[in-house]
């Protein structure tokens, strides 16, 4: 009995040794620590917390309902490298350069990469070191970055990460992330390594968690497929189904941490997508108006702001954008926020709940491949604004390169969100008026040239005008 007595005093002096531990790790810094939330390739509408009635995500439903969640939240490009740079630039594709996901193998790009010396690829990568980062910038307040899922700049030094999973280009596999991509595909064990490490430093940290998931290949696990195969449902949809699960699994192994840590109370935690998905119900790839498109499938997404020692849970019905999320975090760790992000400080309208005073917000598409690194009109398709729930779209002709657009006729579209988020009845000819104002603040917000065939035409061959011709005869 007496032993008992022995060995139950001294585990719980243990227990009280190591809970003291985390306590002052947790107070060896006041700055909060900040996770980012990155799914990629899924739509605003397939998560159960945005109402659902087939795919699971307990763990992302917990999480909306302990955090300020935005519903009608939004990525200015529905592209996944345009995408990212925004979210860690807090600048517009337009602004930091970085408009698609390659660049065209043409004379315009062949021309720079002559002129330099440079492959047309490093130089595009070039154009993150023009501008601070997230981690560069909270560095100055003594952050630790790590740095696992997709990236597409470079190693995670280049981005400015303290510690991180991706080589990147030009090394074998380097184009979407490599070793990066590893992450929740493969274990979270990488991103669970590094919290330890930043806590036992007594550093404030932050994590960039963007993994392949539910990103194709749809290949999840068969005892999460299991719970999707069912008679009448295609089976590329209930792979993709379940490829959200899985993701959901992993974002809760990793919020799991925290808590495990003692530290989730002051962690901002911050989830979004890259951008839209929609399946293709035929089998393979993503059906139109999805991925890529200025529509709401493509850029629609739900943002969310946890910080469980300063914001109060609830839903925003305000239009919130991910070029929000730069000055928000800044904010968050007393970091000096530059003067030219475009973007809103939300720090304190999540903190008191007030309203954002700001009913507007912008977005533009580019082609997938870049038609000249150098001017990115050449490759612009689509402006588009949204005023409270009015949304227009402004159609250009830039070039399409591999990747192709279903051809527009060209003629502006205003859609009421409200009535119509399917954006499926076209009011332009109905509302010129409205029409009119809501053009006037894209031209306020990035002026472009407004003729057909743009300034890049002059830099191209007699061959590619030609076909860039054909192409505009079919159109």
């Amino acid at each position: 009995m007496k032993r008992n007595m022995i060995m139950t005093v001294f585990i719980t002096f243990a227990v009280l040794e190591t809970q003291l531990q985390m306590k002052v790790v947790t107070a060896a810094h006041s700055n909060p620590n900040i996770v980012l939330i990155l799914s990629d390739d899924q739509s605003w509408t397939d998560y159960g917390f945005m109402g659902h009635d087939v795919i699971q995500t307990p763990h992302l439903d917990k999480l909306a309902r302990e955090s300020v969640t935005f519903r009608r939240g939004y990525v200015p490009t529905a592209l996944c490298r345009p995408a990212l740079a925004t979210i860690v630039t807090g600048l517009y594709a337009h602004q930091h350069r970085i408009t698609g996901n390659d660049p065209a193998t043409n004379s315009a790009n062949l021309a720079h990469s002559e002129r330099t010396g440079s492959d047309p690829r490093e130089m595009l990568i070039a154009n993150i070191d023009k501008y601070p980062t997230i981690p560069q910038m909270l560095a100055e307040k003594g952050y630790q970055s790590f740095q696992c899922g997709k990236w597409w700049e470079g190693s995670y030094l280049r981005g400015g990460f303290t510690h991180g999973m991706t080589r990147g280009f030009p090394k074998r596999g380097g184009r979407h992330g490599d070793d990066g991509l590893k992450i929740g595909r493969e274990g979270m064990q990488p991103v669970y390594d590094f919290i330890d490490t930043a806590t036992e430093a007594g550093k404030p940290f932050f994590i960039w968690y963007a993994p392949f998931l539910p990103h194709e290949p749809h290949n999840p696990p068969q005892r999460i497929l299991a719970k999707y195969t069912r008679e009448g449902l295609p089976e590329s949809l209930s792979a993709y189904y379940a490829m959200c699960d899985w993701f959901d699994e992993t974002c809760g192994q990793l919020l799991n941490k925290l808590d495990e840590k003692g530290i989730a109370d002051n962690t901002l935690v911050i989830y979004v997508t890259d951008n839209g998905w929609i399946p293709n119900p035929n089998g393979g790839g993503f059906a139109e108006g999805s991925k890529l498109s200025p529509y709401e499938g493509g850029t629609r997404t739900p943002i969310l702001f946890r910080w469980p020692d300063k914001f109060k849970p609830g839903e925003r019905q305000e239009l919130c954008s991910s070029i929000d999320i730069v000055p928000t975090i800044l904010a968050a760790a007393e970091a000096e926020i530059p003067d030219n992000l475009p973007g809103l400080n939300l720090l304190s309208n999540l903190q008191e709940g007030t309203p954002i005073d700001r009913d507007v917000i912008y977005g533009e598409s580019f082609a997938h491949d870049i038609a000249d690194i150098e001017n990115p009109q050449a490759s612009l398709l689509y402006r588009w604004v949204i005023r409270g729930y009015d949304k227009l779209l402004l159609t250009y002709d830039g070039q399409l390169g591999r990747v192709k657009f279903p051809s527009q006729s060209g003629e502006p579209q205003l859609f009421d969100l409200k009535s119509d988020s399917k954006e499926t009845v076209n009011l332009a000819a109905q509302k010129p008026a409205l029409v009119k104002e809501l053009r006037a603040l894209l031209n306020e917000w990035y002026p472009v040239t407004e003729r057909k065939v743009d300034a890049i035409a002059t830099k191209v061959n007699s061959s590619e005008k030609k076909e860039r011709k054909q192409e505009l005869r079919k159109q």
